[in-house]
């Protein structure tokens, strides 16, 4: 089968992600491994390791978009209740860990029994003082099966997907565990974790991002990338950046060391941008232009000014002279996106791709045609 990797972010790849599972190809996710935020901070710090959160998203995607959303991947993407006492929650993981939800219940002796064994173990280390509030048991499975299996994460992602049946991949882009993401604003301020960046105010909004860099740990060494990710872009026949966070979860891949000489690499396969429709608290005021030329302006300086390698530029279609917005959002603008595409050498389709129902995200069917006419024949 054809062969896609996904650089991308979370809901916002989720519709093209279903809709590319869906026409059967072959599809590997690669996914941040510095999200400091969220139920996964949580995780994180209490085992030490890479976040699962996104991975462990990806993975319910894959599963729904190649129609197995059965009885294990609704419990893997269940989340705990978040009420004021943690008691509560704890309980409610209970229910799950002695099998005793209906759900469980009904499944094969097998599959329960691995199950439970990798939520007994998560419950066993996480010790009594553990918040399990707004935690998820696809994240809790998860971890549970990382320690069962010598903390290996792509071994436990590997059992995950055999638990659910799910055939795409979905890899971090690095496997170490103390990686950070952190921005530099154009006012000099730093913010130093992922989760600050996303949920950044007004004013640091409005000042907008100057540049980012991957820090592991409190060393500046550079970080290698997983090698499941190098081997899923060398064969790859379409490489895809976007839709995502772009300065959170796309443009920081080009900064592991082999992830680009990978990409750069495989001279066979289409790389394509596929550009946001709205603006987030991190592209504030720029539009689609002044992201690939961010894009661009990494790319040459983390491969020492080579060319940039797309090939296409997925952007969607402006009607009108004026700024458009959903709620308090600005769409994304293209700005000089032809003279642009033109600087890279690359291939501007300009499209339609903003799904009718569901305003502000892009029309999962659409961009997964486009994508699969740029795949060899």
């Amino acid at each position: 089968m054809p062969k896609i990797a996904l650089f991308s972010g979370g809901s916002a790849c989720r519709s093209i992600n279903m809709a590319l599972a869906r026409k059967g190809l072959d599809i590997t996710r690669i996914v941040p491994a510095w999200d400091s935020g969220g139920s996964s901070k949580t995780i994180r710090q209490s085992f030490d390791i890479l976040s699962v959160g996104d991975i462990r998203q990806a993975l319910m995607t894959m599963a729904h978009g190649e129609g197995r959303a059965g009885d294990v991947v609704k419990v893997c993407n269940t989340r705990l209740s978040d009420g004021a006492d943690p008691r509560d929650a704890f309980c409610e993981f209970e229910f799950y860990a002695e099998g005793r939800h209906p759900l469980l219940e009904r499944m094969s002796p097998g599959l329960r029994a691995a199950i439970l064994n990798y939520l007994n173990l998560f419950r066993s280390r996480a010790g009594e003082n553990f918040d399990y509030r707004n935690g998820s048991i696809g994240n809790f499975i998860l971890t549970g099966a990382y320690l069962a299996h010598n903390k290996d994460i792509n071994t436990a992602i590997f059992v995950f997907r055999k638990i659910c049946g799910i055939a795409g991949n979905v890899w971090p882009a690095s496997l170490q565990n103390d990686i950070e993401l952190r921005a530099v604003l154009n006012n000099g301020k730093q913010l130093p974790q992922q989760h600050l960046i996303t949920t950044m105010g007004e004013a640091d909004s409005a000042a907008g991002i100057e540049r980012i860099a991957l820090i592991a740990g409190k060393a500046s060494a550079g970080i290698a990338a997983n090698g499941a990710v190098v081997e899923a872009v060398q064969k790859a026949d379409l490489i895809v950046f976007g839709p995502g966070s772009f300065y959170t979860s796309i443009l920081p891949h080009l900064l592991i060391d082999g992830v680009a000489e990978a990409v750069a690499g495989n001279i066979r396969a289409g790389k394509v941008f596929v550009g946001n429709i709205l603006q987030c608290r991190e592209t504030r005021g720029c539009d689609l232009a002044d992201l690939l030329g961010s894009f661009a302006a990494t790319w040459r300086k983390r491969t020492g000014g080579t060319a940039v390698p797309l090939t296409h530029v997925v952007a969607n279609r402006q009607f009108l002279p004026f700024e458009k917005r959903l709620g308090s959002t600005p769409y994304v603008p293209n700005g000089a996106i032809r003279e642009m595409c033109a600087d890279l050498g690359a291939e501007l389709l300009l499209g339609e791709y903003e799904d009718a129902w569901q305003r502000g995200q892009h029309d999962g069917e659409a961009v997964a045609d486009i994508l699969t006419g740029l795949l060899p024949a």
